[in-house]
């Protein structure tokens, strides 16, 4: 792998660590140029071809039929969708390795652009089994033991019947993904690798200078701030057509569908209803004073000063003992959590580490963040992360590892019923982070360090439902507006800065350039409104983990068979068996009570 000569310093130290791995993807292809790919490929296209002229037009009167050939086609078409998986899998985890490689830019674009063609063949597929009779279906199903086998797929794809065009439509819609949101997607993220910021006279990414904001030396968070804030704005104009474009773009496609609210579309593919989320968002609102807004006037205290800057929000307290985490050691950590849960989660997730299917070096061109892709389930999830080393990074991994359990588990029930939906995909991994900080905690020797714990945790909880809700809220506010016509980077830095200020509270001052921080968060561009899942995933693990601190046996199992169950059951039907339901606004408030009593306990111990 080649290196951009120019590194930091935080750079250099994790790249060179010789315990950081990448990830081998020939499980699933040699090679970009390989045999097997272009047989693959070639194959797809042509069964896509041949599934296409025997079933098209001719699926209502199979329902009909007594035969059993429906099973077949839709196992055909499980197979055709387990393939092209395979296909833009490899493509999207070679491209994530080094975006800002020609070549391999080029090969994902050219397997995207081939997988969409191949994959237009089989849209007529389900939009026929839409328009079939709901009670000849049932009777089908009934009928047929092996089509009954994919009731749960089945009835997931009839909720979006509704908001189904006609087929012509909804080729044209699919066909021009590519060359629409897809390409500017792609701009956002080859844009944001290429940039790069100068601190203190070393050139480094902006996952480097992102972790500078948690640096202890405060004159060094503020050289990183304004780093990101100048590149940032150098950059406001590209990002601000993105973010208008892809809105508008949002706007049409909802707007044919007949999508109300905004974030209807989230809530129909996350399979939770709106009033669900209202009450996640109101609960979560509500309590922004108890939460983020005490704790911060706490930390400013803690770090001596009236008021935090924007770049102070991430910095570790005074007496914390600060060390580089080594690779080693952050495996050793979250493996031994997870096997004080259950023994055989951590053996799921030990064969990431044994087998390479992480990738955790950080390099120039690589995709920022981190990430657990499913693949397909006749391969295995690989993990994406850029490890520096820092406590966070040890959380981090617990969180992706959680993910990866989840979609090795949830890999049994097949190409068609695997995927979770996000609100329920974010529960495996921030339990899976819940594990490792419990276990830590367990092991704290002194009040310090349990302080440091306990403050630390706070954060990445307050990150994680406050902030995601306050993005939620930005992203409404930005797509409501966007219908009335463009927003300029004024205007959209506007709503970030007022809605970022309910949020975090008086106590932190958004001063100049923070107004341009919302150009960084993928989400808002790869995938509109996701972010209400990180909370609603957060809340519902303490609810959850509460369960498990409070039950004598059993919860493991059941625990289990919740991940095993993928995408086969509605969050109704999944959390049940603990006694939790999302639709009661008490859930939340129990949820959200986990972080306000470890805020109590801060206070207490001064």
């Amino acid at each position: 792998m080649t290196f951009h000569p120019l590194r930091s310093a935080a750079e250099a130290a994790a790249t060179e660590n010789a315990a950081l791995p990448e990830w081998n993807l020939a499980d699933l292809y040699p090679g970009m140029q390989s045999p097997e790919l272009a047989d693959d490929l070639a194959k797809a296209r042509e069964l896509a071809s041949a599934f296409q002229s025997r079933w098209r037009g001719k699926l209502a009167e199979e329902v009909r039929a007594t035969d059993g050939k429906l099973a077949d086609a839709v196992k055909q078409y499980e197979e055709l969708e387990e393939l092209l998986g395979r296909i833009i899998s490899y493509a999207g985890l070679i491209y994530s390795g080094d975006t800002s490689d020609p070549a391999r830019a080029k090969f994902y674009g050219d397997i995207q652009s081939n997988v969409t063609d191949i994959a237009s063949k089989l849209l007529f597929f389900s939009l026929e089994l839409n328009r079939v009779d709901d009670s000849e279906m049932d009777a089908a199903m009934d009928r047929d033991p092996a089509l009954g086998h994919y009731r749960p797929w089945i009835v997931d794809l009839r909720q979006d019947k509704p908001f189904q065009l006609e087929d012509r439509v909804e080729e044209l819609f699919h066909d021009k993904a590519v060359t629409g949101a897809g390409a500017w997607n792609r701009l956002f993220d080859e844009t944001l690798t290429s940039l790069r910021f100068t601190v203190d006279d070393e050139d480094m990414s902006i996952e480097a200078a992102l972790n500078l904001l948690q640096d202890t030396e405060r004159e060094k968070r503020r050289k990183a701030a304004s780093a990101l804030a100048n590149v940032f704005s150098e950059n406001l104009r590209t990002f601000t057509l993105i973010t208008n474009t892809l809105a508008k773009d949002k706007e049409i496609s909802d707007r044919w569908r007949g999508f109300e609210d905004v974030a209807d579309s989230r809530h129909l593919a996350n399979r939770v209803e709106r009033d669900v989320v209202d009450a996640l968002t109101k609960a979560v609102s509500d309590a922004y004073p108890t939460i983020s807004h005490r704790y911060y006037a706490m930390k400013a205290k803690w770090l001596g000063l009236d008021q935090l800057e924007y770049w102070d929000r991430n910095a570790p307290l005074p007496d914390a003992k600060r060390r580089d985490i080594p690779w080693d050691e952050a495996r050793q950590t979250v493996l031994s959590a997870y096997s004080g849960f259950a023994p055989e989660m951590a053996s799921i997730a030990e064969r990431f580490f044994d087998n390479s299917w992480i990738d955790a070096a950080v390099r120039p061109g690589k995709s920022p963040g981190a990430f657990a892709h499913p693949t397909v389930p006749s391969v295995h999830p690989y993990v994406l992360l850029n490890y520096m080393g820092k406590p966070r990074d040890v959380m981090t991994l617990a969180h992706e590892l959680g993910h990866g359990v989840h979609q090795v588990l949830a890999g049994r029930q097949g190409a068609l019923m695997a995927a979770t939906p996000l609100t329920l995909a974010e529960t495996a991994s921030v339990f899976g982070e819940m594990l490792t900080f419990r276990s830590l905690l367990d092991q704290a020797k002194t009040d310090a360090e349990r302080k440091t714990l306990l403050a630390s945790k706070v954060e990445d909880m307050i990150n994680t439902v406050v902030r995601q809700i306050a993005f939620y809220q930005f992203e409404r506010r930005l797509h409501i507006e966007r219908r009335e016509g463009e927003l300029t980077a004024e205007r959209i830095g506007e709503i970030w800065l007022e809605i970022q200020g309910a949020s975090l509270g008086p106590a932190i001052r958004l001063g100049d350039g923070y107004d341009t921080y919302w150009t960084y968060i993928p989400h808002f561009i790869h995938s509109p409104f996701y972010v209400y899942a990180y909370a609603f995933g957060d809340c519902l693990v303490n609810s959850l983990y509460a369960v498990y601190r409070n039950s004598e046996t059993g919860f493991q199992e059941k625990y289990f068979e919740m991940l095993k169950a993928g995408g086969t059951k509605h969050h109704s039907e999944l959390l049940a068996p603990f006694g939790l339901d999302a639709s009661d606004p008490a859930f939340w408030s129990k949820g959200l009570s986990m972080i306000s009593g470890f805020i109590d306990e801060l206070e207490a111990m001064g």
